[in-house]
C-alpha cells in the first residue's frame, strides 16, 4: 500500500429487525435474541500509513463524537496488529446514539480493513466482542441472529436481501443504557424461528415501550413511516432511529419525500 492509497471501507448502519430482551443478567447485562440486518450506506472510513495511529473525525456528524483517543476505532486499532501504524479518516454520516450500531460498524469496517491487508487473528471475534456487543456482527454486515448479549451469532436464511429501506432519526440522540434500565424487566417470549423475513414479520423489538417514553418522539417517526404503504416499520435497537421496509424502491422514495425536511434520512436496501 502506497502513501497515496488510502485503503476505504463503508461502515454499513446496522439495524434490528427483531430484539427481543428476555431477562436481566447478574453482571448488568442483558440476555436478548435479536436478528442483525445492515444496510447497503453508512459511515466511510479511508486509512493511509502513518509515524503512528491516529484518527480525523469529520462529516455531518464529527462533531458530536468524543475525543478521537477514545473513539471505538482508535480501540479497534489497538486491538489489532499491523504491520504499520494507520492514519484513519472517518466520515460520520449516520447519527450518533441512534440504534444503529455507528461505533460497532465504524470498528467493524477497521476489522474488514485489516482483514484485507494483513489478515485478521484467529480470536478476532473475542477481540471484536471486548470492544462492544454489536461489533462481531458488524465485522461481517451480513444478516445473522445474534444471543446472549448479542455477540453470540448464528446464521439465517437472508431472504430480504435488497429490500428497500428507509432509515428515520428525529435528530435527538438517545444512550443505549437509560433505555436498557427502563425495560420492564417483562419478558414477553422467545424469537420466532424462520427465515430473515419470516422472523422480521412475527418479531418485534421490547426497548420501543421505554424508548418512547424517553423520547416522545419515536412515536411520532414511527405514526409517520405507518402512513407510506411499508409493510414493515420499527425501531432499531435502542432507538430513536426507526426503519420502513418497501415492496419497490419508488415507494420508498415517496415515503422519504412526504416526510419532515428536518428529521434526517437514509434510503437504501438491505445487504
Amino acid at each position: 500500500m502506497g502513501p497515496t492509497t488510502p485503503i476505504c471501507e463503508t461502515a454499513y448502519a446496522k439495524i434490528n429487525l427483531a430484539l427481543h430482551v428476555r431477562r436481566r443478567r447478574e453482571d448488568g447485562y442483558h440476555e436478548l435474541e435479536t436478528l442483525f440486518a445492515f444496510v447497503d450506506a453508512g459511515d466511510g472510513l479511508g486509512a493511509v500509513p502513518a509515524p503512528r495511529d491516529d484518527l480525523i473525525q469529520c462529516g455531518e456528524f464529527g462533531a458530536q463524537l468524543d475525543d478521537p483517543a477514545g473513539n471505538i476505532v482508535m480501540q479497534a486499532l489497538a486491538a489489532l496488529l499491523r504491520p504499520q501504524p494507520w492514519a484513519v479518516t472517518l466520515d460520520k454520516r449516520l447519527p450518533v446514539a441512534a440504534g444503529l450500531g455507528g461505533g460497532s460498524a465504524d470498528a467493524g469496517a477497521l476489522f474488514r480493513m485489516v482483514e484485507r491487508e494483513c489478515g485478521l487473528p484467529d480470536d478476532w471475534h473475542e477481540r471484536a466482542a471486548a470492544l462492544g456487543a454489536d461489533v462481531p456482527a458488524c465485522v461481517r454486515s451480513q444478516a445473522c441472529l445474534g444471543r446472549g448479549t448479542g455477540t453470540e451469532l448464528e446464521p439465517v436464511e437472508n431472504d430480504l436481501a435488497g429490500t428497500p429501506v428507509l432509515l428515520v432519526n428525529p435528530r435527538l440522540p438517545l444512550a443505549t443504557g437509560p433505555v436498557f434500565r427502563a425495560w420492564d424487566g417483562v419478558d414477553r417470549g422467545a424469537m420466532p424461528t424462520g427465515s430473515a423475513g419470516e422472523i422480521a414479520r412475527t418479531g418485534r423489538n421490547d426497548l420501543e415501550a421505554p424508548a418512547i417514553a424517553l423520547c416522545p418522539q419515536i412515536a411520532d417517526v414511527l405514526a409517520a413511516l405507518r402512513q407510506t404503504g411499508a409493510w414493515l416499520v420499527r425501531m432499531s435497537g435502542s432507538g430513536a432511529t426507526c426503519f420502513a421496509l418497501y415492496d419497490d424502491p419508488a415507494r420508498r422514495d415517496a415515503a422519504r419525500a412526504v416526510l419532515p425536511a428536518q428529521w434526517w434520512q437514509l434510503a437504501g436496501a438491505l445487504r
